[in-house]
C-alpha cells in the first residue's frame, strides 16, 4: 500500500463527522447499528458530545475571500461567530429534535426558518440548511446499500424532506462503517438533480476526539453538473473548554 492510500486510509479509519463539522470518540461497532434510523442517531450524538473552542475561516475557491469564525461547543450548543462586518452570531441549539438554528445580528435574534434555510452563509456556498443540520431528523431513513469514500467503505442513508421548505429535497449521507461519522453528503432538488456536495478533506486528533480540520462545500448546478461554487471551511487546533 503506498503511503498516500495509507494517510487516506487512517484518515477515514478515524473519521467521525461529517459536513459539516466536529466528532465524537464514538464507534459504530460499539452500537451495532441495523437501521437507517440506528446509523443516523450516531452521527446525531456525535455533535452533542463536543466541548471545544476552535477559529478558522471559510475561503471561497474561485477569488480567495476569506470570513474568519469562531465555533464553540458547550452544553450541546454550537455557536459560530463571525466577526467581520456586519458581525453575526449563529446558535446551534442540539438540545432540541430536531435542532434549532437561530440568527444573531444587530437588530436581534430570530429563528432561522422557512426559505431562510436556502440563504447563503456570508455570501460562501454554504447555507443554513447546511449549519442546521435538519436532515439528520428527517423522518423514515432509508438505508440504500453500501458505497466508498476514499476507498472506506460506507453506509448510504437516503433521507427525503418531509416539507415543502428549504433547498434540498434528498440528501444522502454516507456514513462510515469504522467510526460511524458522516464522511460526505450529497443534495439533491425535487428534480432529482445534485445541488450540493460536501466531504472531510482533512482530520486532526485532539484528545482522543477526531475533530474537523478542513471541509470541502460545493454548490452544483443542477442543469448541468458544473460546479457553480466551492468553499472551503478549514479549523485550527482545538481549545479545550
Amino acid at each position: 500500500m503506498s503511503k498516500r492510500r495509507l494517510l487516506s486510509f487512517h484518515l477515514m479509519k478515524r473519521l467521525l463527522l461529517l459536513p459539516l463539522l466536529l466528532a465524537a470518540t464514538l464507534r459504530a461497532q460499539d452500537a451495532q447499528p441495523k437501521t437507517a434510523e440506528e446509523i443516523l442517531s450516531i452521527v446525531r450524538r456525535s455533535y452533542a458530545l463536543q466541548n471545544h473552542k476552535m477559529n478558522g475561516q471559510l475561503r471561497d475557491d474561485a477569488t480567495g475571500r476569506t470570513e474568519p469564525l469562531t465555533l464553540t461547543m458547550e452544553n450541546q450548543v454550537m455557536r459560530f461567530l463571525f466577526t467581520n462586518p456586519p458581525k453575526e452570531i449563529v446558535h446551534l441549539d442540539l438540545n432540541t429534535s430536531p435542532a434549532t438554528l437561530y440568527q444573531v445580528r444587530s437588530g436581534g435574534s430570530a429563528q432561522v426558518e422557512g426559505d431562510q434555510f436556502a440563504a447563503s452563509v456570508r455570501g460562501m456556498a454554504f447555507n443554513y440548511e447546511d449549519l442546521s443540520l435538519r436532515f439528520l431528523y428527517w423522518p423514515r431513513p432509508q438505508l440504500m446499500g453500501e458505497g466508498r469514500v476514499s476507498a472506506q467503505k460506507c453506509w448510504i442513508v437516503r433521507v427525503t424532506n418531509p416539507g415543502k421548505d428549504g433547498p434540498y429535497y434528498v440528501v444522502d449521507i454516507y456514513v462510515h462503517q469504522g467510526s460511524g461519522g458522516a464522511a460526505k453528503m450529497e443534495a439533491y432538488d425535487r428534480n432529482s438533480k445534485v445541488v450540493k456536495r460536501y466531504q472531510v478533506n482533512k482530520v486532526q486528533k485532539v484528545d482522543n476526539a477526531t475533530v474537523l480540520k478542513e471541509l470541502k462545500i460545493e454548490t452544483v448546478n443542477p442543469f448541468n453538473g458544473e460546479i457553480k461554487g466551492r468553499t472551503y471551511m478549514t479549523l485550527d487546533n482545538p481549545e479545550k473548554k
